[in-house]
């Protein structure tokens, strides 16, 4: 369940632009979606950190790994928004392949321990629908 509610706050940063848009009260500032980034982030560290009991330097490598993966998915996405990009499907793919990169930086520097218990609270859920929606977009592109 908490793998839901990660993917639905980690799609509600990456839209944020989006939204404000599609609801007329205009664009957030760069600042204001810096600042909800890093809260979204610094909440993500506290939480893996309790989950896993993360050591001090784990925490940094989280912090650093989720604020440069999510700024370069934001920017990825807003470079397609730019563009004027409407396929939703094309949205979610840049989504899985960030996530992707995220989970990879983590099996770097989680202990084997702390990796399962990581894929066992919802990591290997996430990789499962990714990976559906991937087979799902290939398939689609073979037709």
């Amino acid at each position: 369940m908490k793998i839901y509610r990660l993917l639905s706050v980690i799609v509600a940063v990456s839209m944020s632009v989006f939204a404000a848009k599609a609801q007329n009260a205009g664009p957030q500032t760069p600042e204001q979606r810096e600042k909800q980034l890093l809260e979204f982030v610094d909440k993500e560290v506290q939480r893996l950190s309790g989950m896993l009991d993360l050591e001090y330097w784990q925490e940094f490598y989280v912090d650093s790994t989720l604020t440069h993966d999510y700024k370069a998915m934001s920017e990825e996405m807003e470079k397609m928004q730019g563009a004027r990009v409407e396929n939703p499907d094309l949205y979610v793919t840049v989504q899985d392949k960030w996530m992707q990169q995220i989970d990879n930086s983590y099996k770097r520097f989680f202990t084997e321990e702390q990796w399962a218990k990581y894929w066992k609270n919802g990591g290997k859920r996430a990789q499962q629908a990714r990976d559906k929606r991937n087979n799902k977009n290939t398939n689609k592109k073979k037709k």
